[in-house]
């Protein structure tokens, strides 16, 4: 697993970068038919890092993501754990809107690897929330299908992962609402569990901000432990 340069200020402008190169990219031929590439938005200092599926009509039109109904739905579910989506990255799997919100291609998902993957590297997020199946068959392979694992924290690779069904879903059938809140409420558990296990940085160390941090208000954005086998947890 590759991680990122130590100093935030840096690991800020490498992001800056990524979303840059995105806005530019011509990896894959949907550059012709979107407005513009939607590269993410939040903190690299972002300690949980949403993936959905890809832009919509509305992401593609402002170049945010989540922006649209079931953006709306996200913020409130992470309002209702006490998250603020300001203090979160997100993003897709796929940087532009693929004609009529059709799935992702197989082309398409491998031409926008190198930047999702880049993005993870930077930010180092404790958690990474997966919204829906294709964010879920991205960045676990192997995984069981998101009805028999939604919920459930997943160790792979050196990484936490969080799949949840899409917000859309529940947006469709609204009997999976209860679901997607119950399991949301498995990730503010599961933050705080991770925040708990995550050593203080010693007094004096530099923090998110890039300023040294006192020994009574110590945080460092930490890592996973090393990689190993994937395993439910």
């Amino acid at each position: 697993m590759v991680e990122g340069p130590a100093d935030p200020l840096e690991r800020q402008a490498r992001l800056d970068a990524i979303a840059a190169e995105v806005r530019a990219c011509t990896r894959c031929s949907l550059h012709r038919t979107r407005t513009q590439g939607v590269p993410g938005t939040g903190p690299v200092t972002a300690r949980l890092m949403a993936v959905g599926e890809a832009p919509g009509e509305n992401e593609d039109r402002l170049g945010r993501p989540f922006v649209g109904a079931a953006g709306q739905l996200l913020t409130e579910l992470l309002e209702g754990i006490g998250l603020s989506r300001d203090d979160i990255f997100i993003t897709n799997v796929l940087k532009s809107r693929p004609p009529q919100n059709r799935d992702p291609l197989p082309e398409e998902v491998a031409a926008c690897a190198p930047y999702l993957d880049a993005q993870i590297a930077l930010i180092r997020p404790l958690v990474i929330l997966l919204l829906g199946r294709h964010a879920l068959g991205r960045l676990v392979a192997g995984a069981p299908p998101i009805s028999r694992c939604h919920g459930s924290p997943i160790r792979a690779d050196g990484r936490v992962y969080l799949p949840v069904y899409h917000p859309a879903a529940a947006l469709y059938n609204g009997g999976l609402l209860a679901t997607l809140r119950d399991d949301f409420r498995r990730l503010r558990e599961l933050l705080d569990e991770l925040e708990a296990d995550r050593p203080a940085p010693p007094a004096g160390s530099a923090g998110p901000s890039g300023l040294a941090v006192p020994p009574a208000e110590a945080t460092e954005e930490g890592r996973p432990a090393a990689a190993q086998q994937l395993a439910l947890f």
